[in-house]
């Protein structure tokens, strides 16, 4: 499988000033059981228009599903449920109240199936596939515990409410969010912390990556009032102190941090939402450790953007990018010696990649110890 996955990365990124210069259009393709976008004839752009006029994946203001009841919080991540009337700072939810929700089984491979199935549907759709929206949505609702207070991560799902979907980290997640909601209407009885979860999940697998053991347990927060306070995510602009910062908040160790940064290979920045504008390599549809391959055998120069930000940019294909937080955490000694493991032996990253996320998207979960443990089978298989 390495030397498929080896080939067919060399198949997409081929030579990197040629990608500068060509366009992209996402053709989804399975090839050895990996789902591919295959890009053909456009350049990696973020000024094209989306579909309903969206304008674009990661930084738009747009508000989540909101909550139509209350729920009374403790430390342990557990909510109870009362009603309460909808207030200015949310908005409408289809999500009825826990204890008026009757427990069916939910067939979770098949809630996986589904979203797999979405997640080429649009091939208009930025580089041709949902799955790094869906992915960073599981990331960014999981991102914001906090061990000592024991508050927010994927517990309580709540940037359905506006305060939280409208923390700038989270511009352009109600595309993943109104996504995710079909399926929800299909299988009412999932909580939206599971979902948000599982797509996460089946996104890392479907586009090539490791396999990563899930299993449900999130409870749904049905007010805005138990929403994170903004800042709790990584801020691009800034150094390797703030990166552990963050992430030592949520109990993530360094070697953890480094595994789960590797999660950019997935996806793109956008110039109209973070202030960013680029792929961090060429497939950015496919799950591999080409980002720590870029970081360690490119040459960066630095690019001002029209956003008044800037950012590091691949000498050889401008249209290849890095934050100005990631050079500064690959020249961290205690960092780098990480990410030139995963840049030479993809294996260990995906290990220690599929432990991470893992571990992230559990943060603050109630589990009680004996829920089943899932391994989704792709639908590539």
């Amino acid at each position: 499988m390495n030397n498929l996955r080896s080939s067919l990365i060399k198949a997409r990124i081929g030579n990197r000033s040629l990608a500068a210069n060509s366009s992209i259009v996402g053709v989804t393709s399975r090839v050895g059981g990996v789902r591919l976008s295959i890009m053909q004839n456009r350049a990696y752009t973020s000024d094209r228009p989306r579909k309903g006029g969206a304008g674009g994946l990661k930084l738009l203001t747009l508000l989540g599903l909101g909550g139509a009841a209350g729920y009374y919080y403790n430390s342990t991540q557990s909510f109870k449920t009362k009603t309460a009337p909808v207030t200015e700072t949310e908005t409408k939810s289809k999500t009825a109240p826990a204890a008026k929700t009757e427990k069916k089984n939910i067939d979770y491979q098949k809630v996986y199936n589904d979203i797999a199935e979405m997640l080429d549907e649009d091939p208009e759709y930025d580089d041709g596939s949902y799955g790094p929206v869906l992915f960073r949505l599981a990331w960014h609702c999981s991102g914001t515990y906090d061990k000592e207070t024991q508050t927010g991560g994927s517990n309580g799902a709540t940037m359905r409410f506006k305060p939280e979907a409208t923390h700038s980290a989270n511009n352009g997640l109600a595309i993943a969010r109104d996504l995710l909601e079909k399926i929800h209407q299909k299988y009412p009885e999932i909580s939206y912390g599971d979902l948000w979860t599982l797509a996460g999940v089946c996104a890392v697998q479907e586009l090539g990556g490791p396999t990563i053991p899930w299993r449900a347990g999130r409870q749904d927060a049905l007010e805005a009032s138990q929403c994170t306070p903004d800042g709790r995510l990584p801020d691009a602009t800034k150094k390797e102190d703030h990166a552990r910062d963050v992430f030592h908040r949520m109990g993530i160790n360094d070697r953890e941090i480094v595994a789960l940064m590797g999660g950019h290979t997935l996806g793109r920045c956008h110039l109209d939402r973070s202030g960013f504008d680029g792929p961090w390599q060429e497939a950015p549809t496919f799950f591999s450790n080409e980002y720590y391959k870029a970081l360690a055998n490119r040459t960066w120069i630095k690019k001002n953007l029209e956003s008044g930000q800037w950012q590091w940019v691949d000498k050889d294909n401008t249209v290849v990018m890095m934050l100005p937080i990631e050079l500064s955490m690959y020249n961290d000694k205690g960092f780098k010696k990480y990410y030139d493991l995963y840049a030479k032996d993809q294996d260990v990253f995906f290990k220690d990649f599929a432990a991470a996320f893992k571990k992230l998207i559990e943060l603050g979960v109630p589990f009680t110890g004996d829920e089943k443990v899932y391994e989704f089978k792709r639908t590539t298989e």
